[in-house]
């Protein structure tokens, strides 16, 4: 541990002080970024969560050391990581095309918490290289996500189309770039007012066209209605 911190992991003011701030800062660069990308939970709600675990891990601290209380002073801390799952639940959606959205948000909300326990503890460096980390994870491990999802080997495709001639002519389309078919599920809805269909392809890759290239394509086959990557 850095010696430098020694003197502030008593119970003082300047010790709660520090604490709190630390957590609002941190709390806040994790919170920019999600701002940025216009997420649910943004710069404000996450100065909020890591303040508030902040402030209930210095108080069962405080109750234990100063007022002498005989009480676990770990019992508010796990309230708070098992608490905050309700509001991790509530930033992630599943969209009608079967996409999950949000995880990476409930995921960062629940880090920045735990990140308000550590620093409200007087657990100063955890705190601090754990913020830079999940920085660095939504910041640079990204983009390395990214690339890896544009070289993947498989994809996979929802379309949707009117005719049964238009999924022959898609299939005739793959067979020709010599895209293998790994997978097909084809649903329909009796109910709907369009005499439309849908159908997820599982696609094998090869490197002679990419996932942008192949879409277009199938974008392009008349009766096409829509196309896109799951």
């Amino acid at each position: 541990m850095l010696t430098v911190f020694d003197g502030l992991r008593e119970v003082s003011m300047l010790s709660v002080a520090l604490r709190m701030v630390l957590a609002a800062v941190c709390g806040g660069c994790i919170g920019l970024e999600r701002e940025y990308k216009r997420r649910p939970a943004g710069f404000r709600t996450h100065i909020l969560i890591c303040l508030g675990a902040a402030i209930a891990t210095a108080t069962g601290e405080f109750l234990y050391q100063v007022m002498g209380y005989n009480t676990d002073i770990s019992r508010m801390g796990a309230q708070v990581v098992a608490g905050i799952g309700f509001i991790g639940a509530g930033c992630i959606m599943v969209t009608r095309r079967r996409r999950v959205k949000g995880l990476t948000t409930a995921a960062g909300l629940w880090a920045a918490a735990v990140i308000g326990l550590c620093l409200g503890a007087g657990f100063f460096e955890g705190g601090i290289f754990a913020t830079v980390l999940v920085l660095a994870a939504e910041l640079v491990f990204s983009k390395w996500e990214y690339h890896i999802l544009e070289n993947s080997a498989e994809i996979n495709l929802l379309m949707e189309y009117s005719e049964k001639e238009s999924l022959d002519a898609v299939l005739e389309l793959l067979r020709q770039m010599e895209v293998k078919i790994q997978n097909m599920v084809i649903t329909r809805s009796p109910e709907s007012e369009k005499k439309t269909a849908n159908v997820i392809f599982t696609l094998q890759m090869n490197k002679k066209h990419s996932s942008e290239a192949i879409l277009a394509a199938i974008g392009a086959v008349e009766g096409v209605l829509s196309v896109e990557e799951l």
